[in-house]
């Protein structure tokens, strides 16, 4: 994975788990329906392409308080 790197990444969401969760989520999404959500991807692959919808702050995390 070159694009985004998991540095910049971390940035968005400070957690790996939640970064790994969201982004396997929304690639079972890209391979129900292939809904994009951005204009142009640099990845073709679902979980490519769902990371890079997270840096660009398409997909955002929800905190969900217990």
């Amino acid at each position: 994975m070159l694009y985004p790197s998991i540095d910049k990444l971390m940035t968005v969401i400070d957690s790996k788990y939640s970064l790994v969760t969201v982004a396997a989520r929304r690639a079972r999404q890209f391979q129900e329906d292939e809904d994009p959500k951005l204009d142009k991807y640099f990845s073709y692959k679902y979980v490519g392409k769902a990371l890079e919808e997270i840096y660009d702050g398409v997909i955002k995390v929800k905190e969900v308080k217990e």
